[in-house]
Order: C-alpha cells, then sequence, then structure tokens
C-alpha cells in the first residue's frame, strides 16, 4: 500500500472534509480510502442529507467536499453551488452514480471540481481525490469521452485571430502571455504542481494566474475554463 505522503506529495491536507452521501457503504467506502490519503476520522464529516450538509456548512467553512447528486432531499447540484459561491477555490468532487449528459454538465457548470462515478474501484476513486488536492479536475474517463462528443469541432480561420471583435467573434479577454501557456498547459490535463515544474515557477504563483484565468474567462473550474477557450478559439 502506497503511504499517505507519497499520494498527496507532502501537501498539507484541507479540512474537514465534508462527504455528502446517503448510502452506508458508500461512505464506509469513501472514509477508508481518504484513510488511505491521510485523513484521520476526527477530520471527516458525513451528511445523509442536503439539510445535514447545509447545517454543516453553516457551523463553518470546509477544505474538501465530496457530493453525491442523488439525495433524498434533492439534487446535489444545489449545494455544489452555494459551496463555490461561498469559496472560489474549494476543491468539490462528485462522486455519483449518474451519467447523464445533462447531470454532468450542470454539476460541472455549478462549479464541481471534477466528477468520477461511484462504479470506480477504491483506487481509481482515490486517484480522482488525490487529483483534486493537488489542484487538478479529474473527470472520470467515460464521462471525459461523452464531454468531447458534446463538443462542436471548430476550425478556426485565420481571421479569428487577427480581428475577433471586427469578424463579430468573442472579445479578447486579455490574457498575457504567461496565461495563454499555462491556460494550453491545463488544457493537456496537467495539474498546478506540474506546470510549475514545467514553467519553472512556483505552485503557488501557477494558482494564482490559474485563477486570474478564471475570472477572465468568468468560469470556475479548469473544465470549464478549457471549454469555455476552445469556445472562442483561444486554444485547440
Amino acid at each position: 500500500m502506497l503511504e499517505p505522503s507519497l499520494l498527496v506529495e507532502d501537501a498539507l491536507l484541507p479540512v474537514p472534509v465534508l462527504v455528502v452521501e446517503d448510502e452506508p457503504l458508500l461512505q464506509q467506502r469513501l472514509r477508508q480510502v481518504l484513510h488511505q490519503l491521510g485523513y484521520e476520522d476526527d477530520t471527516l464529516i458525513f451528511a445523509g442529507t442536503l439539510a445535514e450538509a447545509r447545517a454543516v456548512v453553516a457551523e463553518g467553512p470546509v477544505g474538501l467536499a465530496l457530493v453525491d447528486l442523488r439525495l433524498p432531499d434533492g439534487n446535489g447540484q444545489s449545494l455544489i453551488e452555494e459551496l463555490r459561491a461561498e469559496d472560489p477555490g474549494l476543491g468539490i468532487l462528485v462522486v455519483s452514480a449518474w451519467s447523464s449528459e445533462e447531470l454532468i454538465l450542470s454539476a460541472l457548470r455549478a462549479g464541481a471540481t471534477g466528477y468520477v462515478l461511484k462504479q470506480r474501484d477504491d483506487f481509481e476513486v482515490m486517484l480522482s481525490i488525490r487529483s483534486v488536492l493537488r489542484g487538478g479536475a479529474p473527470i472520470d474517463p467515460f464521462i471525459a469521452r461523452r464531454i468531447l462528443q458534446l463538443l462542436p469541432l471548430r476550425v478556426p480561420k485565420p481571421a479569428d485571430h487577427a480581428a475577433p471583435a471586427a469578424s463579430g467573434g468573442e472579445p479578447d479577454v486579455g490574457l498575457t502571455p504567461r496565461e495563454a501557456e499555462i491556460l494550453r498547459l491545463v488544457a493537456d490535463g496537467m495539474s498546478n504542481r506540474e506546470i510549475a515544474n514545467e514553467v519553472h515557477l512556483s505552485r503557488h504563483t501557477v494558482e494564482s494566474h490559474v485563477k486570474r484565468i478564471y475570472r477572465k474567462l468568468a468560469v470556475s473550474s479548469r473544465m470549464m475554463a478549457v471549454r469555455e477557450a476552445r469556445a472562442r478559439g483561444m486554444i485547440e
């Protein structure tokens, strides 16, 4: 078994972790996965309903959220929206059995950082959580393929880059050369730590660049940033 310090690369674990899941067996699975990542029981808070989760959030901020969408008293999407509004930098991973295009995209638009299916084994779920902890935006491979199928095929014309305003395209959001470089690396699926190594900057500097990219593109997650940048013809 891998040591927790290796799994999170000695990063400081954000606490507490809010796990919003009503199935006892899934709660136990996620508890064990979080233990493998280095979390102790006293840092884990489990909520079986939206009402319970909101009561937890009302008592204070959380460091990480694992959220199911199908809950006894509603859809977890509304909770994701509230968590994102409260903390734009919070890691929010959807762990759900739902895989319809509408629900997936709605959860990502609401502000989910990543999305993994419950059907995956514990190791795959652990990798998804670790990716969120490292600043990544993990998307279940099955879901990623379906999302890519929904994206329109765009073949940029020279005029798209030469004069976007004159050609009626999306307005220029004013990314700096460094931000544009980091955005391309984000689109390649690299985490903030990996980007930092690639461009020889500190991870905190990269995180600052990523947050500015979010603001300029008016998005709240890496997946949304990539989709918006592709729609604007900023990246292939």
